[in-house]
């Protein structure tokens, strides 16, 4: 007598995970395929910005480069404005880079042979992305032109994203007599065909979908804020307490840099303090003058670079000059190898170190955060690292694709083609409950699966006055 009541359970379970699977499937679908397509081309940025600007990223090395107060100067006396950041040359046949806010308010960058000082070009500044272009493709990835609702509903996306793969490995359990889902297409044509692509590439490749989603939610604006916060107090982002030797300012570090490692962002950098009687003396043979709130003295540039190589920051760093009388110079990496990511601020006025920070600095859930944003990014492993995240982007495409062929294929003329809502609710109760936990765990999520949740009520209640009426 039990073995029927169970099986109709099953059934009913089933059917349950199988509406919601397709559901949110159809509706996160444009949002996968962004995140898909965005993110395999930007997986190699670094490449496409080497080829595409290879006249102004590349150089013919020589033996004796120039400082960089002299590149600096090079650029602005080519590009008049106010000095913003500066990148030396991260290798012997590398250009330097100078960035500049204009007189038309604009900020660039400016490439300059670090040998003759020789201004190879400019570009309309990247950020972190390195070249316009790649700056679309990335604020694409995160949704950033639509604002913040366009980032909250990537977010959203992700967090179904690993939910649509845990929902999905159920859907291909055997059920009954099977023993094992189905491992490889068996179909020749049809709709079966593309029902079978879809749970191969689902099953081989599910947990490679659930890391990039999990990998990329720290750059989330509530999921990633809550895990910051979270690491944070329970000391496992960047510990506390540890700049709080010198006076903070109320600017987060991610403001003054392009890229700072993910723990950090938030954090607020020191304070420079002001010199009495508004001079000072500086040290050793770059003492200058007062720099002004609109700039600094250039030989300044020359000491700081000095201090932060002499304490072994790798190449492919930049500085972030200072904006404000009180601001600081921001030396930061982020290397593909991230046991050398590190962030150094310095007094604009006497050059001395006020914080200095790298991986080893973090707390464990720190480091764990930081080694999976570098694999994310396919920067860890190199060209194999590359690879196999790409053939992860191509199966997420290839799942977007069979999933709305099979929708296409199975939908009743005129209709959406939803699949039923189980006649018995008493099993699905429990399927209420993992959404729960899943809503809980991923906020903008629960919030998704409220509103369909109503849509669903609102459907029934309008399916039952017509059945009465």
């Amino acid at each position: 007598m039990t073995d029927t009541p169970n099986r109709a359970a099953g059934a009913a379970l089933y059917r349950a995970v199988w509406r919601w699977h397709f559901i949110a499937g159809l509706i996160v679908l444009p949002f996968v395929l962004i995140l898909a397509v965005t993110g395999a081309i930007y997986l190699f940025n670094d490449e496409i910005n080497n080829t595409v600007h290879r006249n102004l990223r590349f150089v013919e090395a020589q033996s004796v480069a120039l400082s960089a107060s002299q590149i600096t100067g090079a650029a602005l006396a080519a590009h008049p404005g106010t000095l913003r950041a500066y990148t030396p040359a991260s290798a012997p046949d590398r250009s330097a880079e100078v960035d500049i806010v204009g007189e038309d308010g604009l900020r660039n960058t400016i490439y300059v042979d670090p040998y003759d000082g020789r201004v190879l070009g400019t570009l309309w500044d990247g950020g972190a992305a390195g070249s316009p272009m790649m700056y679309v493709v990335r604020k694409l990835h995160s949704l950033e032109y639509v604002g913040w609702f366009g980032n909250r509903l990537i977010e959203a996306a992700a967090g179904w994203m690993v939910l649509l793969v845990a929902s999905g490995i159920y859907l291909w359990l055997p059920r009954g007599r099977k023993t094992v889902g189905t491992l490889r297409i068996k179909a020749s044509r049809g709709r079966p065909w593309w029902r079978d692509l879809h749970a191969v590439t689902g099953i081989y490749t599910g947990g490679f979908i659930v890391f990039l989603a999990m990998t990329g939610l720290p750059w989330s604006g509530v999921w990633g804020a809550k895990f910051y916060d979270t690491a944070y107090a329970f000391g496992l982002g960047m510990p506390d307490g540890y700049w709080s030797k010198t006076p903070q300012s109320e600017v987060p570090t991610q403001d003054v840099v392009d890229r700072a490692p993910w723990i950090m962002e938030r954090q607020t950098i020191p304070s420079s303090q002001l010199p009495e009687g508004g001079a000072h003396t500086g040290h050793g043979e770059h003492a200058t003058t007062s720099p002004t709130p609109e700039g600094i003295e250039l030989p300044l540039l020359d000491t700081v670079v000095a201090t932060v190589e002499r304490l072994g920051i790798v190449p492919g760093y930049a500085i972030n000059v200072p904006t404000t009388p009180t601001g600081v110079f921001t030396a930061s990496v982020y290397p593909d190898d991230i046991t050398f990511e590190r962030v150094i601020h310095l007094d604009r006025y006497t050059g001395e170190v006020l914080y200095d920070a790298g991986l080893e600095d973090l707390g464990t859930l720190g480091r764990w955060a930081e080694w999976g944003i570098s694999v994310h990014m396919g920067q860890e492993w190199g060209l194999l690292n590359q690879i196999v995240l790409l053939l992860a982007c191509l199966a997420m495409v290839m799942l977007c694709v069979s999933a709305a062929t099979m929708w296409w294929k199975r939908r009743p003329s005129g209709a959406l083609g939803i699949p039923t809502v189980p006649t018995d609710w008493r099993i699905p109760r429990t399927l209420l409950g993992m959404a729960v936990v899943a809503g809980i765990f991923f906020p903008l999520v629960g919030l998704s699966m409220l509103l369909l949740l109503g849509i669903e009520l609102v459907a029934q209640m309008i399916g039952r006055r017509r059945k009465f009426a």
